[in-house]
């Protein structure tokens, strides 16, 4: 943990073989990161622009498909993750990595499930996260791998519904499973500011508050349900806004039993520069207020969240896309 009385911890947002090899090591060993999250977009510039995969990649065969060649370049980054973060998962302290499944599976269950019991079998660790985005089949597949013990990373969480939905997918995976099964439920959070900010400002509404505060309105909803395993994550916490602190999304979202997700760069500027103080749950009156003025400036937040979802799954699909027509 970063924060053990608070039951916090930092998980570094990057994967790329020669950050695994040094610097990744070193956050380890200071105690500064426990975990490490992937996506399509991470992968994509890592082996589109990295010179540590070429020798790899010409060493494939050409039999191989696209998927095949980007699979066995990310399975290895993974398993090299995982080995080194071992210490940390075989004594309580986290030590996942996760991977997501195919994007353009979002909507079929099955594919999901095949997937990413496939990719599990395949990276051969314990501590390997399949990460699957919070759709309707998503949240099928949930209960299914977590039903036979598989960890889950719930992805791309911008509604509290999402949440509920994925908490009672793990409940339902876990009871199935008759023990404990490690999960997470990925709250996205930076994103929605980014959207809403300039219209709030044309409003004279308070900016770079919507996120947080319905990321601390899901997050109470999660820890209500204590969910065996099962805990919030805070995805998206990087700073666009040279205005705010590199570190702010992660210093106002410190909440006991919960994790944060960052780039390298703002993981350094929190360790070395953030409070260290409890954030969430924030009152119920504060978040109620700000999205009051929100509604009476005939701002749809609804909608602005399911275009992020919308937005949010389009993107992984095209670095997907990317990468796969560049191997």
């Amino acid at each position: 943990m970063y924060i053990e009385d608070l039951k916090f911890s930092l998980w570094a947002d990057f994967i790329e073989r020669d950050y695994l090899d040094n610097e990744f090591k070193e956050l380890i060993d200071k105690k500064i990161v426990n975990g490490a999250t992937s996506n399509p977009a991470i992968f994509k510039n890592a082996i589109l622009s990295s010179p540590a995969y070429i020798e790899q990649l010409e060493s494939l065969s050409d039999s191989l498909t696209a998927k095949e060649k980007y699979e066995a370049v990310a399975i290895f980054d993974i398993q090299k993750a995982a080995d080194i973060l071992k210490p940390l998962f075989d004594k309580g302290d986290d030590g996942y990595v996760s991977i997501e499944v195919d994007p353009f599976l979002c909507d079929d269950a099955e594919a999901t499930i095949a997937e990413g019991k496939r990719l599990f079998e395949a990276i051969q660790r314990k501590n390997v996260m399949i990460k699957v985005p919070a759709t309707e089949a998503g949240y099928e597949a949930m209960e299914a791998l977590t039903s036979v013990g598989i960890p889950v990373n719930a992805t791309l969480i911008f509604k509290k519904a999402q949440a509920v939905a994925c908490a009672k997918a793990f409940a339902r995976g876990v009871e199935n499973y008759g023990t404990k099964v490690d999960t997470v439920i990925s709250i996205f959070v930076s994103r929605i500011d980014r959207a809403l900010d300039p219209v709030l400002k044309d409003n004279n509404i308070e900016v770079a508050l919507s996120g947080i505060y319905n990321t601390s309105d899901i997050y109470e909803a999660i820890e209500s349900m204590q969910v065996l395993g099962c805990r919030a994550l805070f995805a998206s916490t990087g700073v666009k806004d040279d205005s705010l602190a590199p570190y702010y999304y992660v210093e106002k979202l410190l909440a006991y039993n919960s994790i944060n997700t960052a780039p390298v760069d703002t993981i350094k500027a929190f360790h070395e520069n953030a409070r260290k103080e409890k954030a969430l749950p924030i009152s119920r009156e504060k978040i109620e207020e700000h999205f009051k003025k929100i509604a009476e400036a005939d701002i749809d937040f609804d909608a602005l969240l399911q275009m992020q979802i919308d937005e949010g799954l389009q993107a992984f699909k095209d670095a997907f896309k990317e990468i796969l027509g560049a191997l």
